[in-house]
């Protein structure tokens, strides 16, 4: 499975540090735990990329609201811009449970730009599972190299978690399609080159949304001001346009009133690659924390020698495996096709963004005023993994999620 990337792989071993290879350890948080051989190399790598080209911009990232196209660009060259896209169209054709894999890797060097490379894999595959073989050959092989972004638009202003409600139509003319609406917080908007646009050409309701491919510079496309947020810095957010916006007939993905199921095929993996990143988060802010308290002196003792210490270490040690756990068994469900992969995926993304948060909200507090700083990564993992309970998906749509399916019997 992995064969494709073994390559890019053995290239990337020059990258080493000493934080990878104590990894390999029998630390009850070694990420790589019960991975098969070749996917513990290719955590490895992902890790020793984040550890190198990732982690000492991150913060300069943050406060530039520098979008770093160029280092995507490099992880691209390991397999990471199409990984899960087939391997005929230059993808890696790795599994869903592998890709978990990377994501957590790279997000514990930067959340907010693994963040946005999930979602660029995200299009890539709506492309890959749903386009024809001309628009696969056409736009998959600049997509997976990264020399070409794509962002996703489905959220609207006045249709954010009632996804199914949204408004942007577009009407078919002859030979080309005029969309007409606005969507909101659009990852990379205004940044990238293609936008995977759901749009209703139907009636009221998911079975009258179809899905487009819009090229950037499409006649009547605009874009909003660039968004101030939070976190997710380093990846400009915008609202995008549409204004009597014509494409021609050939962008269209799938048949029309296709685009609902294939957005919320799209989301289910949207919904691990993005807890993945949590954990990733959560990894980090742990690492840094234990760190922490074993050369931090108070009252004449190390942090790590109080027992309230110990134990809430240990509540966020266990927080962080039980997530990863949860992740890895939906990406599983997702492989395999199981029935349950819907609620499985919706279980992960709530229990994994909602607990990995916590461990990193208390490694701040557990840096004291010096978490405060900005010096200090592990404000900004608090403040990049905050959003991830609000996008693909609401936690409290995936509660929804869950709930329907255990009242359906």
């Amino acid at each position: 499975m992995l064969a494709s990337l073994r390559c890019s792989l053995r290239r990337a071993c020059h990258y080493t540090t000493p934080l990878t290879r104590r990894l390999a350890s029998s630390l009850c948080t070694d990420p790589t735990h019960n991975l098969s051989t070749e996917q513990q190399e290719l955590y490895r790598t992902a890790r020793t990329f984040a550890d190198n080209e990732l982690k000492p911009k991150m913060r300069e990232w943050d406060e530039r609201e520098e979008f770093p196209k160029e280092v995507m660009k490099r992880a691209a060259t390991l397999g990471f811009g199409g990984l899960y896209v087939q391997e005929g169209v230059g993808g890696s054709g790795l599994s869903r449970l592998d890709t978990s894999v990377v994501f957590e890797a790279l997000s514990t060097g930067c959340v907010s730009t693994t963040a946005y490379i999930s979602i660029h894999n995200m299009c890539c595959w709506m492309i890959d599972r749903y386009g024809s073989d001309k628009q696969r050959a056409e736009h998959l092989p600049g997509l997976v190299t990264m020399d070409r972004l794509a962002s996703y638009c489905l959220t609207e202003p006045g249709a954010g978690s009632d996804a199914s409600a949204l408004s942007l139509s577009a009407r078919k003319e002859e030979g080309v399609y005029v969309l007409n609406g606005t969507k909101a917080f659009i990852s990379g908007g205004g940044d990238t080159d293609v936008y995977v646009v759901m749009a209703r050409t139907g009636g009221q309701g998911p079975k009258g949304i179809t899905c487009f491919m819009v090229e950037k510079n499409s006649e009547g496309l605009g874009f909003g001001k660039k968004e101030k947020k939070i976190g997710w810095n380093s990846q400009p957010t915008r609202a995008v346009i549409f204004e009597d916006c014509r494409i021609p007939d050939s962008n269209r993905i799938g048949k029309e009133g296709e685009g609902f199921n294939i957005a919320m095929n799209g989301l289910n993996g949207g919904r691990i690659n993005i807890a993945s990143c949590s954990i990733g988060a959560a990894q980090a802010s742990l690492e840094q924390t234990i760190e922490h308290t074993r050369v931090r002196y108070a009252f004449g003792k190390k942090l790590s020698e109080f027992q309230h210490i110990q134990f809430k270490l240990a509540d966020m040690a266990t927080k962080l495996v039980t997530s990863r756990v949860m992740v890895r068994r939906a990406a599983d469900c997702l492989d395999n096709d199981t029935h349950d992969k819907v609620s499985m995926c919706s279980m992960a993304k709530l229990y994994a963004t909602d607990s990995c948060f916590e461990v990193c909200n208390d490694a701040l507090q557990l840096h004291g005023g010096y978490g405060y700083l900005k010096e200090y990564p592990v404000q900004q993992y608090m403040r990049d993994t905050r959003v991830h309970q609000i996008l693909e998906g609401t936690n409290e749509v995936m509660k929804l999620i869950i709930s329907r399916n255990i009242l359906s019997q």
